[in-house]
């Protein structure tokens, strides 16, 4: 059973995302057609969708590297903000995915700004060379300190990271959870405090993603 809290953050995002955000058909249909594939609806919202989008055209982004593309809901958001001009590179591990995404980039007229590369995200990290100008990392959560490393790497300075999903429902205060996707996000708070090449905060999230949260640096 849902909390009476979780009914509040979805009417709250719900109000804002109405007055805020314009109704979007290719998102809408992103979103479709990933439910129809069988993808897990683990997107982000709407809302945190345009925050990326805006976050990327504040520092006037042309270059942004994403790591977990699922059906390219975030990427679309994130292409927009660079298009026609910029370029994005997202990775992802799942060949259905990638081709998913594909489909929803082209149907975006996003195809000529994203190139979608299929693999383990190190793995292609490695192979890329910078600058970029924002990563924005949402995939497996075990790996996240090793793809910030990597991020850290490919940004140019003053160039922004976001990493999503930090906040795991709370239970990323917990230093006894068995969760290995906590555990990987303990670890990356603390290599994140250990290293002077990046100022990061994080940011504590409600909305119809439940309770979560994402931390935002600048590469110094």
């Amino acid at each position: 059973m849902e909390r009476v809290d979780d009914h509040l953050w979805h009417s709250v995002d719900g109000y804002w995302t109405e007055r805020l955000l314009d109704p979007d058909p290719v998102l809408d249909a992103a979103r479709a057609a990933n439910a129809a594939a069988g993808l897990p609806p683990i997107d982000v919202s709407p809302a945190q969708g345009k925050m990326l989008y805006l976050l990327a055209r504040s520092i006037g982004a042309r270059r942004v590297l994403e790591v977990g593309t699922l059906g390219g809901y975030s990427t679309i958001w994130l292409a927009r903000a660079v298009a026609p001009e910029g370029t994005l590179v997202t990775c992802e591990i799942d060949p259905h995915h990638a081709e998913v995404a594909r489909a929803n980039l082209a149907r975006a007229g996003l195809a000529g700004t994203v190139e979608v590369r299929v693999g383990p995200a190190l793995d292609t990290l490695a192979g890329l060379t910078g600058p970029f100008d924002l990563a924005f990392v949402d995939a497996d959560k075990e790996s996240n300190t090793e793809y910030v490393q990597q991020a850290l790497r490919l940004c140019r300075p003053g160039g922004m990271i976001v990493v999503d999903n930090v906040v795991r429902g709370g239970a990323v205060g917990d230093p006894a959870s068995t969760d290995p996707r906590v555990a990987g996000t303990r670890r990356l708070a603390d290599a994140l405090a250990a290293d002077h090449r990046i100022d990061a905060t994080m940011i504590q999230t409600v909305g119809t993603k439940g309770y979560d949260g994402f931390v935002l640096a600048v590469v110094r």
